[in-house]
């Protein structure tokens, strides 16, 4: 099905998942175009971001923003361009950067959309990724939480994911020695070729661990976490004193229906936390760093337009493929940050 003028297609919360999410969890529908009121734009999707937090939303738990409803439009990040404006700060044909979800069309007050400027417009995709929430992540948790210093050693999981390689390519702006970890020789190539990791080290291979630390002969003094599993075991003992551990999620757990306990390893943990004086520290960017956001920006737009820190994007095409793409992202099945073309670029 193609993005039409006449419908509105949506795709939402049929189920919640038990366990990893399955194609019945998700429901694609059609509805009527919204048509927008006083003070309102309408907005046609263009591009959606997919994400690995999405996963936490599907479950009717506890969190920090609350659970996708039954029925409801699954939520996500949106490059859109206005379609028909009663607003006089947007006209139509203007690019914004918004929340519309899974789904062709949604409205908007202006309140909370951005319109996109600079490198953004010239791609605008760029606006979900390297511009926009991941590259934003990235750069908040090495800066603020990892305080990188030249010459110390930073280890990334995930080095080739829409976090993991912005964090690697500014840590070596930033003087450091960097070292990844990615799912396949593939990625790891890609990390050390294009991103410029020192090293890469594939967690699929036999002699993981080993191998991570033959990579790392001065020990890690930051390692920035968003996978958690088997990759933070073998972190572990390689930790320096002093060393800082940002954590921005944990995406080899997000398919578990009951978290590990772990206790008999909680002992161990907090001894090394206090003995080795580390710092590790969850952040949700939305709600710990939006107030700096033009901080990011000022700061990522020259080292994006130069070309010193790159993000290469894994773009299918279609809003119907969305389910079954953001489940092979829980698998890792992704090369890059991964993104919905949901329609055409132009009106």
């Amino acid at each position: 099905m193609n993005q039409t003028k006449q419908t509105n297609r949506r795709i939402v919360l049929a189920s919640r998942p038990a366990g990893a999410p399955v194609p019945d969890n998700l429901r694609l529908e059609t509805a009527a175009i919204p048509q927008p009121g006083d003070g309102q734009v309408l907005l046609r999707t263009v591009y959606l971001s997919l994400d690995p937090y999405m996963r936490g939303r599907m479950n009717d738990a506890e969190s920090y923003s609350a659970p996708v409803e039954l029925g409801a439009v699954m939520g996500a990040g949106t490059v859109s361009r206005v379609e028909a404006s009663n607003h006089a700060d947007f006209a139509p044909g203007d690019w914004v950067l918004g929340y519309s979800g899974w789904q062709d069309y949604a409205l908007s007050d202006g309140g909370d959309v951005k319109k996109l400027q600079g490198d953004a417009l010239a791609h605008p995709s760029w606006a979900l990724g390297v511009l926009g929430m991941p590259g934003f992540t990235a750069y908040m948790g090495l800066m603020d939480i990892g305080q990188p210093k030249a010459g110390e050693t930073v280890v990334v999981a995930a080095a080739s994911g829409a976090v993991g390689s912005v964090v690697g390519q500014v840590a070596r702006l930033k003087g450091c020695r960097t070292v990844g970890i990615a799912g396949g020789k593939d990625k790891c190539r890609y990390a050390v070729e294009t991103l410029g990791f020192d090293v890469c080290v594939d967690r699929r291979a036999p002699d993981f661990a080993g191998q991570l630390a033959r990579a790392c002969p001065d020990g890690i003094d930051i390692y920035f976490e968003n996978v958690g599993g088997a990759v933070f075991d073998a972190v572990i003992p390689l930790l320096n004193t002093s060393a800082r551990i940002p954590l921005c999620g944990l995406i080899a757990n997000y398919n578990m229906q009951e978290l590990p306990e772990g206790r008999d390893r909680l002992p161990f943990l907090q001894a090394l936390l206090l003995r080795k004086r580390i710092r590790m520290q969850g952040y949700i960017i939305t709600l710990d760093y939006a107030h700096r956001y033009d901080e990011f920006i000022q700061a990522m737009s020259p080292w994006v337009g130069q070309g010193k820190v790159v993000m290469r994007e894994d773009i299918v095409d279609g809003l119907e493929q969305a389910p079954q793409a953001f489940i092979g992202l829980l698998e890792g099945k992704n090369f890059g940050k991964l993104v919905v073309r949901v329609g055409s670029d132009q009106l």
